[in-house]
């Protein structure tokens, strides 16, 4: 190939001073580049504004980040949230079609926190809302006030489950992640495959079952600092091979 894959990076919207910005981290779109080999492009959250079909044939991938707002609750037939709860309806508006859009046009799609709970939702899923008052699951929230290089750190171990998407990447059957998330799926859409489980039981992976292409959720965030650990470089790897295959093809 004589260019590099070109990968859409989900952004959120936020208000800076009186004017509103379209938003992604910069240790997304840094994975992008050191971990996937490809180009980041970001994708601002316009909704329909944005010509779906148009902008994935100009794609060979599509980044879908986490973000400190969550999945507005109407989307899964959830109860309102409680007060205070962050949210991006513009962003919804954008990744929840897109995800769609580009599972069944065959674009790689890679959802992170945030992202992963989208893909579930895009298919029918539904979310906790709070997961350490569930009475079910421990508490997977980053310890506040530290530093973070702490709140990034491994956190706890995880059950990669055989025959999957991370099986088939050579990821041993068990791994440690760090863990930044207060939501985490309640219902599994159909067609999603669990790919791997916390100790306590709640899904921190899923696949699209079926998809032509790369098509994978995770909960944890393998972008931090993605080229020091094997197994999060691994699956960002794996999702820039299915890049250059789609950018390949076209």
């Amino acid at each position: 190939m004589s260019r590099l894959p070109l990968i859409g990076v989900t952004a959120c919207t936020k208000q800076v001073g009186l004017h509103p910005y379209h938003i992604a981290g910069d240790k997304y779109v840094r994975a992008v580049a050191v971990g996937a080999g490809g180009l980041p492009l970001i994708i601002p959250s316009l909704g329909d504004v944005l010509d779906f079909d148009v902008l994935l044939d100009s794609l060979d991938g599509l980044l879908l980040t986490g973000s400190p707002s969550n999945v507005e609750p109407h989307l899964y037939n959830g109860p309102a949230s409680a007060p205070g709860t962050l949210h991006d309806p513009d962003r919804d508006a954008t990744t929840l079609p897109l995800i769609r859009a580009a599972v069944e046009r065959g674009v790689p799609v890679f959802g992170i926190c945030r992202g992963f709970q989208e893909l579930n939702v895009a298919f029918g899923g539904s979310l906790h809302q709070k997961v350490h008052e569930t009475g079910t699951f421990m508490d997977h929230r980053e310890p506040e006030n530290e530093p973070v290089e702490v709140q990034y750190a491994p956190s706890h171990p995880l059950h990669v489950q055989p025959g999957g998407v991370l099986a088939g990447l050579g990821l041993p059957s068990e791994i440690r992640v760090n863990s930044i998330h207060g939501q985490g799926v309640e219902r599994l859409a159909p067609g999603l495959r669990v790919e791997a489980l916390a100790p306590d039981g709640l899904i921190e992976s899923i696949s699209v079952e079926g998809a032509s292409s790369f098509a994978l959720g995770v909960q944890w965030h393998p972008e931090w600092q993605v080229r020091s650990n094997p197994e999060y470089l691994a699956i960002f790897q794996a999702f820039g091979d299915a890049c250059r295959k789609r950018a390949s093809q076209r």
